[in-house]
């Protein structure tokens, strides 16, 4: 997560252009900042929704050569952005293989592709990932460490659901059989994997009607498994609430270990109460009250 929302660091001794334009782009509390800020996910938005009104078969019929142009215009826009964001930074390498960096590639790199692959740039609705900056633009980062939580109950977990999923499986596998045993091609069940299918959905409670059982004995065993069905799906929900209840309470406890002076930066709270400065984007915190 600090990965995900931490800002490069330019050298204190850098002047000129490169540290006119870093304050720019990576500061975000500067009216020049954050105008740039303001048209970047402007342009984030627009891109996105062109790439979608393109998948509409009468509007890319219509507008197919405009929308194009279009679509290459942002494309070169977000590349000179990119190549920008590189030449400012001191570790350009360092950025290119962040997650911020990744996604900025992945931005402008299907339109490339499109030229080998035709098609391919429908994959730049992955620019909607860059509207992440809108947590820093915002000063929303605080609520990371809350998401961190949810993360982290998840993975303690991950055992207990794996557990669940394997049984559920198992499930699978014997109701998918015993459909086709019971059913056969002649009512839909082609296959073993094909009854597999039908018990997930079934499951699922989806009922997608593509596949139904004919005969009484094989809707007396959809029956069984509607039933199962209802029954497991609180099985994970409660795994997870419990876990979360957990997490909750640990972060609670060391919520008292730590005070509440907030960064000027970046809004996050919760610092020891020896922190000169933010451990999330390294900016000097208010001296503690005592």
């Amino acid at each position: 997560m600090r990965l995900l929302f931490a800002p490069q660091l330019n050298p204190a001794t850098e002047t000129g252009w490169r540290r006119t334009w870093f304050d720019i782009i990576y500061r975000h509390d500067t009216p020049p900042s954050r105008n740039f800020d303001l048209i970047l996910v402007f342009a984030i938005f627009t891109s996105v929704l062109v790439i979608m009104f393109d998948s509409v078969p009468h509007i890319h019929q219509r507008f197919s050569e405009s929308l194009y142009v279009v679509e290459w215009a942002f494309t070169l826009l977000f590349t000179a952005e990119y190549a920008l964001r590189l030449m400012v930074v001191r570790r350009p390498l360092r950025y290119a293989l962040s997650v911020w960096g990744l996604i900025d590639l992945l931005s402008i790199l299907p339109t490339y592709l499109s030229l080998l692959l035709p098609g391919s740039q429908s994959l730049l609705v992955v620019r909607i990932l860059r509207i992440l900056r809108l947590f820093r633009i915002l000063k929303l980062t605080q609520y990371v460490e809350e998401g961190g939580i949810l993360i982290k109950a998840l993975w303690r977990s991950r055992r207990k659901i794996f557990v669940f999923l394997c049984a559920i499986m198992t499930v699978v596998v014997i109701f998918g059989a015993l459909m086709y045993l019971i059913e056969g091609p002649q009512h839909g069940f082609t296959s073993i994997p094909t009854g597999m299918y039908w018990a997930i959905v079934t499951m699922a409670t989806v009922g997608y009607g593509d596949i139904s059982p004919e005969t009484v004995l094989g809707r007396f065993f959809a029956s069984i498994l509607i039933l199962i069905g209802y029954s497991v799906i609180a099985v994970p929900t409660g795994i997870y609430t419990a876990e979360l209840a957990s997490s909750l309470r640990e972060a609670s406890g060391a919520a008292g270990h730590h005070d509440a002076r907030g960064c000027p930066e970046c809004g996050l709270e919760g610092h020891d109460p020896d922190a000169l400065h933010c451990r999330h984007c390294g900016h000097p915190l208010p001296a503690a009250m005592g």
